[in-house]
């Protein structure tokens, strides 16, 4: 059986999803988990975008040690300059430089000539092969592009020093035949196209990534590009852990392998989800919580006689387990230790004593602390800044009753120590709560979105509160879990507010500092 590689981009397309704000611990706690998952390869960032990426990027590259780190350059020589300053420090740096090669794309974003466009894809591959060993250029659009005109330019571009070819489906428009169609014709019109790995990226518009990705490795396709859970720009990109499911389900059909543990394919799932803030749907495939439900009798007579009456995939096989109580408040700091290290964390001894003391907090008020509880502990503790100077929450009340009219009661300190409080009300408690903390702010602020969800089952389950807010007309992300609804919906407000903050300073000190 060949192998096929995995590419993963939930650092970079993924990321690109509305609503979508990662910070730099973020995007490396989901590069290790990336790691351990086994993916070949780890789209870590766009470096030429932003300095905030262009960090990421770095950091990634220089820790990530078993996944090849790539990052993302248009065809011009300042992005891959930068690209290398970022990634020059990586086990194996890598580039992947996408040009738009379809008639819509070089007469109207480009106003380039097909024939310019071919030299700029040889010359720019060329120039990036003078520093990296290893070379991806991507066709964008290459699904709506005339073939002919495909295979001269991806022959020239092979010559000129590309280790990989990818054929995306940029806007989902493909069919599996069509798509499936454009690998064979490569495979059968380029002839140098056995020196490279040919490369599918399909996205998700019309439904069809899986059956794209998978008409394509039916074609020739050496490797697959996605992302965690099929996050991406509008509707998404293929999502990995289904087409690498499916490979090895229907292994009768694909003779083809790949190097994921699969066993921690739920793991990074509920790591990117939380981390992005874009929850997956109950009925997602491979993931979703009624992935391995059965509500329908029939259905649950024959899985009580024979799982595999309904079904194909075992929970067992992605990692999906019940929530298992561990331990409880009786519990030590090495027991608790030894847990975090069965779960994959490496926490760094002050990181362990925040989590240790959350944990304790937690055992206060929560009876049978599960998997999933630590897990909110955990991913919390190892993706907040410990940078000092924030707001924090010294107190809050909330008054509220059917005949009255809900009002809140908070108290601040800022970030110079100082201790400010204020009251508001509002139409509900939530609301109540955020027009006080929005007196108390100095920055100008617009909630944009705010959701609630519970974290794990039962009447004591954490609730985990998200908010999107504009501060100073910049979209920022805020998270947090309390047992209290009230307690996790104001420290997101104030996530949100922290965040920014600390990105602004960072911002303050590259323009202050000396060159």
């Amino acid at each position: 059986m060949s192998r096929i590689k995995i590419f993963d981009t939930t650092l970079r397309d993924g990321e690109q999803s509305p609503g979508v704000n990662l910070n730099a611990l973020e995007k490396l706690e989901i590069a290790k988990q990336l790691e351990r998952f086994g993916i070949d390869r780890m789209e870590a960032g766009f470096p030429a975008s932003s300095k905030g990426d262009f960090l990421a990027v770095k950091q990634i590259a220089e820790t990530i040690k078993n996944t090849s780190v790539t990052g993302l350059a248009r065809a011009i020589k300042s992005d891959i300059d930068t690209a290398w300053d970022a990634l020059k420090g990586a086990e194996e740096p890598c580039l992947h430089i996408f040009l738009a090669t379809s008639p819509i794309h070089m007469t109207y974003k480009l106003k380039k000539t097909p024939d310019e466009v071919m030299e700029t894809a040889v010359n720019m591959v060329a120039y990036a092969r003078e520093r990296f060993p290893k070379v991806e250029w991507s066709a964008e659009d290459a699904s709506r592009s005339d073939w002919a005109f495909l295979a001269q330019t991806i022959e020239k571009v092979i010559d000129a020093g590309a280790s990989v070819i990818n054929l995306p489906d940029t806007v989902g428009y493909a069919t599996p035949a069509e798509y499936g169609e454009m690998f064979r014709y490569m495979k059968e019109h380029v002839a140098n196209i056995d020196q490279v790995d040919l490369s599918c990226h399909c996205h998700n518009d019309l439904g069809l990534a899986v059956a794209n990705s998978l008409a394509a490795v039916e074609n020739g396709a050496t490797q697959i590009e996605g992302t965690i859970n099929g996050i991406g720009e509008r509707a998404g990109n293929v999502a990995l852990e289904e087409v690498a499911v499916a490979l090895r389900i229907r292994s009768d059909f694909y003779p083809h392998t790949t190097s994921l543990n699969l066993v921690e394919t739920k793991r990074t799932s509920d790591l990117v989800a939380k981390l992005t803030g874009m929850h997956v749907p109950r009925n997602k495939a491979v993931v979703g919580q009624n992935a391995f439900a059965h509500e329908s009798g029939i259905h649950q007579d024959g899985v009580l006689k024979n799982k595999e009456t309904y079904e194909i995939i075992t929970p067992e096989m992605v990692g999906a387990k019940s929530d298992t109580l561990f331990m409880g408040k009786h519990s030590g700091r090495h027991a608790f230790k030894e847990k975090i290290k069965e779960m994959g964390y490496e926490l760094t001894e002050e990181k362990l004593g925040e989590a240790f003391s959350s944990f304790k907090l937690l055992t206060d008020t929560k009876k049978e602390i599960t998997d999933v509880d630590l897990f909110a502990i955990l991913t919390d503790v190892q993706t907040e800044s410990s940078t000092v100077d924030q707001y924090e929450l010294e107190m809050f009340q909330v008054q509220y009753g059917t005949a009255n009219i809900p009002t809140a009661t908070v108290s601040l300190q800022t970030p110079e120590g100082n201790t400010i409080q204020a009251a508001s009300t509002g139409a509900g408690s939530v609301e109540a709560l955020y027009q006080t903390l929005d007196q108390l702010i100095s920055e100008e602020l617009h909630l944009q979105d705010y959701r609630l969800n519970s974290v794990g089952k039962g009447k004591d389950a954490l609730a985990e509160a998200r908010v999107q807010l504009a501060v100073n007309d910049k979209i920022v992300n805020g998270r947090a879990t309390a047992q209290d609804v009230l307690q996790a919906s104001a420290n997101a407000f104030l996530n949100a507010v922290n965040r920014y903050l600390v990105q602004h300073q960072r911002e303050e000190s590259k323009v202050h500092s000396p060159v």
